[in-house]
């Protein structure tokens, strides 16, 4: 008879819960006497007080698609009234927060971004949410940028304005 051999059982860490999250933006642009010029939107960083310049985006709400979320999304941090007129690619990452009881929680979260052509509207009519919005040269953009996976899109858009 084979003899059993007990032995102990690995604990597996507990994990923290999973979220995914959907949001949308849009590198928003317009040529003025055929210069082209992009619009960022800033945050300042909580701790030290640096503008953390980056594409206009936010959730997508319930019904609505991605290029709705971004047209919506750009309007309300910039006051700019903008149209999509193509896609420019998605953005994924991963980050951990606490929710209202305490416990981390990882976050996976997708990022739609399109390019859209300025129709109107101004900077005054934006929401507060925004620290500072401005107008860039896409090369100004792309050395304001915070985050290299922006300025991967900016490239991209540059690319797609030159086609025009």
């Amino acid at each position: 008879m084979a003899r059993r051999v007990d032995r102990p059982r690995r604990l597996k860490a507990a994990r923290p819960p999973l979220e995914r999250e959907f949001s949308a933006g849009g590198l928003v642009y317009q040529r003025r006497a055929g210069a082209l010029a992009v619009v960022l939107a800033a945050r300042r960083h909580p701790e030290s007080g640096a503008l953390v310049w980056t594409i206009p985006k936010g959730h997508i709400e319930p019904g609505e698609s991605s290029e709705e979320a971004a047209v919506r999304e750009v309007r309300e941090e910039t006051g700019l009234e903008a149209e999509a007129e193509a896609r420019l690619g998605d953005i994924t990452y991963w980050f951990a927060r606490r929710d209202a009881g305490g416990r981390v929680v990882r976050v996976w979260k997708r990022v739609r971004f399109f390019l859209m052509r300025r129709r109107g509207g101004r900077f005054g009519d934006r929401d507060r949410e925004m620290d500072a919005v401005r107008w860039f040269s896409l090369d100004e953009a792309e050395r304001a940028a915070t985050f290299e996976n922006e300025r991967m899109l900016m490239r991209r858009a540059r690319t797609l304005l030159a086609r025009e």
